[in-house]
C-alpha cells in the first residue's frame, strides 16, 4: 500500500451510480483507490482514458458527450471548492450541491432553458461557466471561465447547475457580434416565457453592454415583444376571469378640454382605468425614460383628482400573479359603487 491508496478504497462504480456518468477529476479517482501514476498511465496516448481538463479524467478513450463535456467544465470550476470530490447523498445533507460556486451561463444554458433558437450543444465548443470573481481559474479547453461579483441562485435542468435566464442572457450577448441573433435570443426571452423584459434590461445593464449599438437596437425589439405580450394577457385576464369588458386602448380627455392621456382599458360605469406599466431601467436614467415615468405620475394624478380609479399592473405580474391582479380590478370595480361620481370624461380610440 502507498501513501496514495486510501485505508478504504471504494470501487469506481459506486462513484458512477452516485453521479450518473463516467468523468471523475483526479482527487476523486484517489478516494476510490486509483493512485495518480496509475490515473497518468491510463490517460496517456492509446490508453483507456482521457483527460478532458486539468485534473479531470474521462473514463473511456472515445469523444466525450455533451453531458460528460458540461459535467467536465463544472468539475473543472468546482474542484478546488470540494477538493475535488461532489458532495455524497447524507454527507451534509441531500440538498448538499454538487458543483458549490459553479453554473453553465450563456449560450449553453440557453440551450438547456429550452430556447429554441439556442445552438444544440453538440455544436458549441466551449462552454460558458460562472464563478465568483476572486476564483483562481483560467479558461482552457472547453472551459471558458465567466467571473461575477455575486452568483445569481442556480436553476438545476437535467442535474446541471444552469445560471437564470436574464444572466445566462447577458452572458451569451457579451460574445455575440451577429444583430440577429442577439435580437431573436432578447425576444425570444419574452415571447417564450422565460422571463420579463425590466430582468434582461437589468442585467444588461450590469454587464455595460447596452453601449453597443447591435444590443440597444436589440433591447429595443425585447421591449416591444414584452409590451405586446403584456397586452394579451391583459386581454386574457379579463376574460378567463369574468370581468366585464372595458373600452382598450383609449385616450381620455375632458369635454371641450385637454387630453389626459392613454390608457390600456376602461371601464366607464365605473370610472376604472387599467395601465400597463412595461418600462424597464436603462443606465444613467435616461433623459427619455424620466420624462415618461414624469408623464405617467401626472396623468395618473389629474385621473385621480377626476376620480377615476387607476390600477397600475406590470407584465410580471400579469405572468406570476393573474388571478390576484384579477382580483385587484374586480375590487375597483366593485368598489366605485360606493365613491363619489367622477368627473365626466371623453373617451377616444387611441
Amino acid at each position: 500500500m502507498n501513501h496514495e491508496t486510501p485505508l478504504s478504497p471504494l470501487p469506481l462504480h459506486h462513484l458512477a451510480g452516485v453521479t450518473g456518468r463516467r468523468v471523475l477529476t483526479h482527487a476523486q479517482l484517489r478516494a476510490h483507490g486509483v493512485p495518480a501514476a496509475e490515473t497518468g498511465a491510463r490517460c496517456r496516448p492509446g490508453g483507456p482514458w482521457r483527460q478532458l481538463l486539468p485534473g479531470v479524467v474521462l473514463l473511456h478513450s472515445g469523444p466525450p458527450t455533451s453531458e460528460e463535456r458540461l459535467h467536465a467544465v463544472l468539475l473543472y470550476a468546482a474542484r478546488e471548492r470540494t477538493g475535488g470530490v461532489p458532495a455524497q447523498p447524507g454527507a451534509e445533507g441531500p440538498a448538499a450541491p454538487l458543483y458549490p460556486e459553479a453554473m453553465i451561463t450563456g449560450l449553453a444554458a440557453l440551450t438547456l432553458h429550452g430556447f429554441p433558437s439556442a445552438p444544440p450543444l453538440p455544436s458549441l465548443e466551449t462552454f460558458d461557466v460562472l464563478v465568483p470573481r476572486l476564483r483562481r481559474l483560467r479558461s482552457t479547453g472547453p472551459a471558458r471561465i465567466v467571473r461575477a461579483p455575486e452568483l445569481p441562485v442556480p436553476e438545476h435542468v437535467t442535474g446541471v447547475p444552469v445560471a437564470p435566464v436574464p444572466r445566462a442572457l447577458a452572458d451569451a450577448v457579451a460574445g455575440l457580434r451577429d444583430a440577429g441573433t442577439v435580437r431573436r435570443l432578447l425576444t425570444e426571452a419574452v415571447r417564450g416565457g422565460f422571463c420579463d423584459p425590466a430582468a434582461v434590461v437589468r442585467e444588461l445593464t450590469s454587464a455595460k453592454l447596452l453601449n453597443r449599438p447591435h444590443v440597444v437596437d436589440a433591447v429595443d425589439s425585447l421591449l416591444a415583444a414584452g409590451r405586446a405580450l403584456a397586452e394579451s394577457r391583459l386581454y386574457r385576464m379579463v376574460r378567463d376571469h369574468g370581468l366585464p369588458d372595458p373600452c382598450w386602448n383609449v385616450d381620455l380627455g375632458l369635454p371641450g378640454g385637454p387630453r389626459l392621456g392613454g390608457v390600456d382599458a376602461y371601464w366607464p360605469e365605473h370610472s376604472v382605468a387599467v395601465e400597463l406599466d412595461t418600462r424597464a431601467p436603462r443606465p444613467g436614467g435616461r433623459p427619455d425614460d424620466e420624462a415618461r415615468w414624469s408623464e405617467y405620475v401626472r396623468k395618473r394624478e389629474h385621473l385621480e383628482r377626476l376620480g377615476i380609479t387607476v390600477v397600475h399592473v406590470t407584465p410580471r405580474g400579469l405572468r406570476d400573479a393573474m388571478e390576484q391582479q384579477a382580483a385587484v380590478v374586480r375590487t375597483a370595480l366593485t368598489a366605485s359603487a360606493d365613491r363619489e361620481p367622477s368627473a365626466y370624461v371623453r373617451v377616444l380610440p387611441r
